[in-house]
């Protein structure tokens, strides 16, 4: 296993000084936003994760390794390539071996940060049941991973162009707690609340890692969500972001779109309906996660 790993020199030295590591997905740069953006929103997130006391490890698959933590120039190869390929479980093999350029989904960054030790990782939103998943049967293979490893994963919800409460059904099936940090709204995203509540609220990051810490020394497989809403100056709202979902559904299932194609078609959509509002709130989400995660790994960190 250790010889499909590498290590940027920024994630080896915060290892060896034994400091607190937050994983980052690279599909959010590779598919989930343009270039410039991109590249600009992944260097600070990055930056956000170090002046919050941890250390940053963007995750993706390069020369048949996968790449813990990316240098400079990585990064900008992963922000321009046009053939990086989503990488999700079932591709993490052959995208290793066929040495193509892999972008991280949220369950594959999960499989990486784990393999490496990492406990904490920062996204946007997470996959889930899609609408109409029980004749499609189209459900992300992000809850399986939440099942089964032990990551925590500091997220704005679930993606509001899922089926939410379906989503929440199949995570408290799967045993997966769902902590709303200073809400009790489980947030849709876009939209700091949602008609859905989380599990618990937890208002202090040192209550989560105790929380965390407590769940895995109890032998309890699998991760748990840290539900961090949007910034209300950002949130777009929920009436309107519907209305917008709506549409975007709609014209996907006129083209006939389905499977893995869906969600980035309709993130595309809602770019372009919302008039570019949406992009500017997903980058502001994943600033604001970026934060907690990262105040969450330093105390997870003391308690290790």
């Amino acid at each position: 296993m250790k010889k499909y790993l590498t290590y940027s020199q920024e994630v080896e030295q915060g290892m060896a000084e034994g400091k607190a590591i937050v994983a980052l997905e690279s599909t959010i740069i590779s598919h989930g936003m343009p270039y410039p953006q991109n590249i600009e929103m992944a260097r600070k997130v990055e930056q956000i994760i170090r002046d919050n006391g941890a250390v940053p490890a963007t995750i993706a698959i390069m020369d048949g390794k996968i790449k813990i933590g990316l240098s400079n120039e990585e990064l900008e190869t992963l922000a321009t390539s046009s053939n990086a390929r989503k990488t999700s479980r079932r591709d993490l093999p052959y995208v290793v071996a066929s040495k193509e350029i892999g972008a991280t989904t949220v369950a594959t960054t999960m499989i990486c940060a784990d393999l490496a030790g990492i406990q904490m990782f920062v996204t946007g939103g997470i996959g889930g049941v899609h609408r109409g998943a029980e004749t499609t049967m189209d459900i992300s293979a992000d809850l399986e991973e939440l099942a089964s490893t032990n990551v925590a994963v500091v997220c704005a919800g679930a993606k509001s162009i899922l089926d939410i409460g379906l989503t929440l059904e199949y995570l408290e099936t799967k045993g997966v707690p769902v902590v709303g940090f200073q809400t009790e709204a489980f947030p849709a995203f876009y939209t700091a609340t949602s008609p859905f509540k989380s599990n618990f609220r937890m208002d202090e990051e040192k209550d989560v890692a105790e929380m965390l810490s407590v769940k895995w020394e109890l032998g309890l497989q699998g991760g748990a969500i840290i539900a961090n809403p949007i910034p209300a100056e950002y949130s777009l709202d929920e009436e309107y972001m519907n209305g917008v979902i709506q549409s975007a559904l709609q014209e996907a299932e006129a083209n006939g779109i389905k499977g893995k194609d869906v969600t980035p078609f309709l993130l595309g959509k809602v770019k372009e309906l919302t008039e570019g509002k949406s992009l500017e709130s997903n980058i502001e989400l994943v600033y604001n996660n970026a934060k907690v995660g990262a105040k969450i790994a330093v105390e997870l960190n003391k308690l290790s």
